[in-house]
């Protein structure tokens, strides 16, 4: 990136001029310094010198960078500054992705459920979630090998079983916008299980 037999003085106005004229040639960054630390010195003059080894558009460019990290961890809702991330956080997020089915639960409002309900009233609503490794039978890697092989090819299956509820919480009832009273089955999960 750098051309090594160029210097960089700051006490010129211009750039070095470079040697080839045509066109198309892009103009050389001036060469950094080596980004020496003092052993001994405060954790400022130890930013400090580091700082000073940068041009002026690469600390543009550094600031910008952290600026855009800071907000789309904001507008992640994540309360804290992910400039480096911790090591081992790749594993972790394997791990993640691993969870055993499970059954979770999320207070919403009856218009968030998406059943064309207009109601401010608010229900617990539990759903299934995580995955099914664990529940991998011979039935699933036969049916993945007949579809890798193409001998099922038009119908629409699943090589894997899915987690889903076994049973349904108690019917919910609710008053609409419009003081109508409604009442919904199987809206809720009681029980999960890999299907």
């Amino acid at each position: 990136m750098f051309n090594g037999s160029r210097e960089f003085n700051p006490s010129s106005s211009s750039p070095p001029s470079s040697s080839s004229s045509s066109p198309s040639s892009l103009p050389v960054a001036p060469r950094r310094s080596p980004r020496a630390l003092q052993r001994h010195g405060s954790l400022l003059s130890q930013y400090s010198s580091l700082l000073e080894s940068y041009t002026e558009g690469e600390i543009r460019q550094l600031v910008s960078a952290l600026v855009e990290r800071y907000s789309q961890a904001m507008n992640s809702g994540g309360h804290e500054l992910p400039l480096f991330p911790r090591a081992g956080s790749r594993r972790k997020r394997a791990r993640a992705r691993h969870k055993p089915c499970e059954l979770r639960e999320l207070e919403v409002s009856v218009s968030e459920l998406g059943l064309g309900y207009e109601s401010d009233e608010t229900v617990l609503f539990r759903y299934c979630s995580g995955t099914c490794e664990a529940a991998v039978r011979s039935y699933d890697l036969s049916l993945k090998s007949m579809r890798s092989r193409r001998r099922i090819r038009k119908e629409k299956v699943r090589a894997r079983p899915c987690c889903r509820p076994l049973a349904y919480d108690d019917d919910v009832s609710f008053l609409d916008a419009y003081n109508r009273y409604y009442t919904v089955n199987e809206l809720s999960a009681k029980e999960c299980g890999c299907v």
